[in-house]
């Protein structure tokens, strides 16, 4: 049933919504890091002076260019590690037209259903995003404890808890928030084994970035074979 679901949300990567989803969250990101690098660089401009003079040396001109390719370089490796959770968390803003793509294309006989309200969105988006960064600091404290037990301990965490989000935003825009946990808790064992899918590519640069609308097409999928005759 997982599997099945996977390789029909892959199926329908060519869905311009899909790829709506993607270049929103991409350029957002992109966007915002390109602001914070441009503040970074007027706030070191504004501090550092052009040329200090030091004992035994004397003056060092250039110094402002310097402290600017230092700071170009520092937001470089920033991005590296930045580029994903904040893309996710863009992204996620955008996951309902993914999972309405989903309907639309595989089950049209659904009735529509009203879109959550933007700040409903943020809020869970943003919480989401809080939980998973502070679950995973705490788990950097068993990495050290059980280091040949990391990627297990890194999938079963992320696993469960992208499986628990993502379940949660498909259900709710059926069920309503109480009736969409009463649904998790029916499916757990299913939603943490799908969770797990969707927590091995967060290990693969770029591929990461597909991870949210994989995860939410997924989990339409199951969700509309193990909870239809209440969504419909």
């Amino acid at each position: 049933m997982i599997l099945g679901a996977f390789f029909k949300a892959i199926g329908q990567l060519d869905d311009p919504r899909f790829r709506g989803v993607l270049a929103k969250g991409i350029g957002l990101t992109a966007g915002l890091l390109v602001a914070i690098y441009v503040i970074f660089a007027l706030g070191v401009g504004a501090v550092v002076p052009d040329e200090i003079t030091l004992p035994l040396i004397g003056t060092i001109g250039w110094v402002d260019n310097l402290a600017s390719l230092g700071s170009v370089l520092l937001m470089l490796a920033l991005s590296v590690f930045l580029m994903v959770p904040v893309a996710s968390a863009f992204i996620g803003f955008f996951l309902e037209d993914v999972a309405e793509a989903v309907e639309a294309r595989h089950y049209p006989d659904l009735a529509p259903v009203p879109r959550q309200a933007l700040m409903d969105v943020a809020l869970d988006t943003l919480a989401f995003l809080g939980v998973l960064i502070v679950a995973n600091i705490v788990a950097l404290l068993v990495y050290l404890a059980l280091p040949f037990g990391a990627a297990l301990i890194f999938w079963g965490l992320n696993g469960f808890l992208l499986g628990r989000e993502y379940f949660q935003l498909v259900a709710m825009r059926r069920l309503g928030r109480a009736g969409a946990k009463e649904a998790r808790k029916r499916h757990l064992p299913l939603i943490w084994a799908a969770g797990l899918l969707m927590a091995v590519p967060l290990t693969i640069p770029l591929v990461n970035l597909l991870v949210p609308v994989l995860g939410v097409a997924t989990f339409t999928h199951l969700f509309m074979r193990v909870e239809k005759t209440r969504a419909a």
